[in-house]
């Protein structure tokens, strides 16, 4: 299977506008995003999907290939299916452009499973919450899975309810933007109207939910921080300093 992955960034997050061009360690949120995914054995090809200029020619200078869409996209699956339309691939992996922890072998562990269910419309990683803060936060996408790791539902609210016994004993777990479809999923989920729960928790994946398609949950180990606020930036790039990836490039 053709497998390519395709970064979604734009200028307008209105909790950290312009983020992507943030400085982390001596380099762009963005380019250290692209260089790690570009590492991932299971990728044929990587590609910045935006709508701004400044994002096109910040990575256009590192080297990664950009694809202009249309400004108009309030999810970033619709983003990536715009930027795709007219590239040959099988599975086409969303990585957000939020992520600079991200590691190459959480690629692989997410496309893994195509390989062996042709039936499968789209991946998602999850991880166990570990830290309360994060349970209550709205910018964590909380996760209900059935007895087969599918999705249930998303929430930025806290899920599932808090155990009697407190945090550590509830079973929370959370979404980690790494997020595979397959070719005609993807076209699909960008045909699809949004959906009422999609609009109401801003998570792209309910839309598949709410119109009858899998989504299967994969576990991962890494434990990735996205960055939503300036805090968040100044506690990432703390995490790096000691992150063994950097310098490989």
């Amino acid at each position: 299977m053709k497998t390519i992955a395709v970064i979604p960034a734009r200028m307008g997050s209105s909790r950290f506008p312009g983020k992507p061009l943030a400085m982390i360690l001596g380099r762009t949120m963005i380019e250290h995003i692209y260089r790690r995914v570009s590492m991932s054995k299971s990728l044929e090809a990587t590609y910045i999907a935006t709508c701004d200029e400044e994002i096109k020619q910040a990575a256009q200078n590192f080297g990664a290939p950009v694809i202009m869409t249309a400004n108009t996209h309030e999810r970033a699956s619709d983003r990536v299916a715009e930027a795709t339309a007219q590239i040959d691939a099988d599975l086409i992996v969303m990585v957000q452009g939020d992520e600079p922890m991200t590691h190459p072998k959480m690629i692989d562990t997410a496309v893994a499973p195509f390989k062996d269910d042709l039936q499968l419309d789209c991946v998602n990683l999850v991880k166990s919450i570990d830290n309360e803060a994060d349970f209550y936060s709205t910018n964590t996408i909380k996760v209900i899975m059935n007895q087969s790791g599918d999705a249930l539902y998303m929430s930025r609210q806290p899920i599932p309810t808090l155990n009697k016994l407190g945090f550590e004993n509830t079973l929370a777990h959370k979404q980690v933007c790494i997020i595979p479809f397959r070719r005609a999923t993807l076209i699909d989920y960008s045909r699809l109207p949004p959906t009422p729960l999609e609009q109401l928790e801003s998570v792209d994946m309910l839309r598949l939910l709410e119109h009858g398609y899998r989504v299967k949950m994969v576990k991962t180990e890494f434990d990735t921080q996205a960055v939503d606020t300036e805090d968040d930036l100044i506690r990432v790039a703390k995490l790096m300093e000691s992150d063994l990836l950097i310098a490989s490039y």
